[in-house]
Parts: structure tokens; sequence; C-alpha cells
């Protein structure tokens, strides 16, 4: 079943939330699972522009600290991405929590650095994603926000959601992002081959659950059907924020978005 296959789970923190002009500070690739040892792989870079004081608010790496102790960034993103290609050459799904996000980020830092870009490396093997937040929008597709301040869909919210533990001093730090997606992604793989009368009762009686809907998939259909999900989440959202901004676009693309589309 796909939940328990070999995967390598995926996170980067960043200089900002712009995938075409923001950069990598640090990055988590994370082979686990599969009954196999975990390989974990942590890199900083040493961006080559200021740390934003909002975004080292968030991961807490200010621009001094990245100076200092960073690699150069374009080794550092040579490196991450090679380490993605090998686990995908081995099969490996790619798991992370809005994942476009990730790789988007990461293909346009290899431009720039004039690094070979993921999908380049692959060649004809294929890319395969798990998105922890696609996959939790289409199982449990109707949820509140917590807060004012939480959103429904954030890594903190599904953490809460399939009762993981969350400790908020070690969140925003990209290994601790990159497996809790992974064992979210395992919560939600279990509860889809569950029988839903053995559900927990926050997920029974969840407003039109339908987890099942990701039962007995292999993961080349998971993944095309995620595409799929992935834009009709889009464009719900971009309808949702144009009841009060009439251009408001959200990008529905998945995995990632294609270069020269921006």
């Amino acid at each position: 079943m796909w939940h328990q296959s070999r995967m390598v789970a995926f996170d980067l923190e960043t200089t900002g939330t712009n995938v075409e002009q923001d950069r990598i500070v640090t990055a988590a690739v994370i082979g686990l699972g599969g009954n196999k040892p975990t390989e974990s792989n942590e890199w900083l870079a040493n961006p080559g522009i200021e740390i934003p004081a909002d975004a080292t608010a968030v991961h807490h790496i200010t621009t001094e600290h990245a100076r200092e102790h960073g690699e150069r960034a374009h080794d550092v993103v040579d490196q991450i991405t090679e380490s993605l290609a090998i686990h995908v050459r081995m099969g490996d799904p790619i798991v992370g929590h809005n994942v476009p996000y990730d790789l988007t980020l990461l293909d346009r830092e290899c431009r720039r650095h004039d690094v070979e870009p993921l999908l380049d490396r692959l060649g004809e093997t294929p890319l395969r994603v798990l998105d922890t937040r696609v996959l939790d929008q289409q199982g449990l597709p109707y949820r509140k926000r917590p807060s004012e301040t939480q959103g429904a869909r954030q890594l903190i919210t599904l953490a809460q959601v399939y009762e993981l533990p969350w400790q908020e001093s070690e969140a925003h730090g990209c290994s601790y992002d990159a497996l809790m997606s992974a064992r979210i992604l395992y919560r939600i793989g279990t509860l889809a081959h569950m029988p839903r009368m053995e559900w927990p009762e926050r997920i029974k009686f969840h407003k039109k659950a339908q987890l099942h809907h990701l039962k007995d998939l292999d993961l080349a259909e998971l993944h095309d059907r995620q595409i799929g999900w992935a834009a009709e989440q889009a464009a719900g959202l971009q309808e949702w924020f144009r009841k009060t901004d009439p251009a408001a676009v959200v990008d529905g693309s998945w995995p990632l978005q294609p270069w020269g589309d921006a």
C-alpha cells in the first residue's frame, strides 16, 4: 500500500514565499519507511541575499548565521537535487506538505545557479509525489479554521486532526516539518485502508469524509489523481478569493509550476 512504501520526505525553509525570487536557507531530504533504516540529510545554505526578519522569525536563521555557517548556495542546490533524484530513481515518492512550493522553488534555484533541474536529471524516470495538503483536502474536504490565526490546511492543523504530537519549538525546522509530513501521510493512508466504523470519532463524523477514495491505488494512480484534485482545490479557493478580490488568481499547477509560466 502506498503509505507503507519507502518514501523520501522533503522540506525547505527559505527567505520568503515567492517561488520565483526567494532562496533556499535550509533543506531536508529524509528517506524512511519500507522496513529500511532512515537516511537523513540536512543542509544550511548561504542564500547570497539578506534573510528578511519575517523569514527569520519563522525558521530562526539569521543572515549572519547563514553567511558564517552555510555552504555555497550552488553546492547546496546541486546536492539537494541529486539526493532527491537518487531516491526517485529507486522508486521512492517525494512526500511533503504543499509540495509545489518546495519543488518549484528548488527548480528555480537550479536555474539560477546553472544546476541541472530535478526533472532533467530523472529523464524517463517518472516523478511520484504524495502531498499531504492535497490528500487531506480530498479526504476530509470540509474543515473550518481552528482560529483566526491558524488555517484549516496548515501542517500544525493536520497534526492535530490526525492526532500527532506537535512541538512548537521544533516546528518550521526543515527536518521536523519533513518528518511530520511523512507521519501525517502514514495516518491518512492508514485511515484510507481502515473500515469506516473503526475510524476515530473525530474522523468518523467529519462532514463528507471520503478518505476511502484514496484506498487501493498504486503510486502512479495516486500521483495522477492528485494533479486533478489540486487543480479543483485551487479553482475552488480562487472562486472564494474572488468574492472580495475579482482579480485573485490561485495557481493549480501540481506537483510544480512549469518553468516559463510565471
